[in-house]
């Protein structure tokens, strides 16, 4: 295994690590029943503000770049 392909694996490992925190750092879509009342405000009025939408962004970008790594990484075997 050459050292370029070990330096791609932890970085695959690195970006996993970080998928996992950016989904479960974000707040649930519905929060028992006072969840299923406001949750439809919420879609309604677009209350999904501040950390909640930056968490999103976050969310694609990290979760396209390990897909590009996992591909990477498979193409290259």
């Amino acid at each position: 295994m050459g050292v370029l392909k070990i330096i791609v694996t932890v970085i695959q490992v690195i970006l996993a690590i970080a998928l996992i925190a950016a989904v479960v750092m974000q707040s649930g879509r519905s929060a028992g029943l006072s969840g299923v009342i406001s949750g439809g405000a919420e879609t309604l009025f677009g209350k999904k503000k501040g950390l909640d939408e930056l968490l999103g962004k976050i969310t694609v970008v990290v979760a396209i770049l390990f897909g590009a790594v996992c591909l990477l990484l498979v193409v290259w075997e």
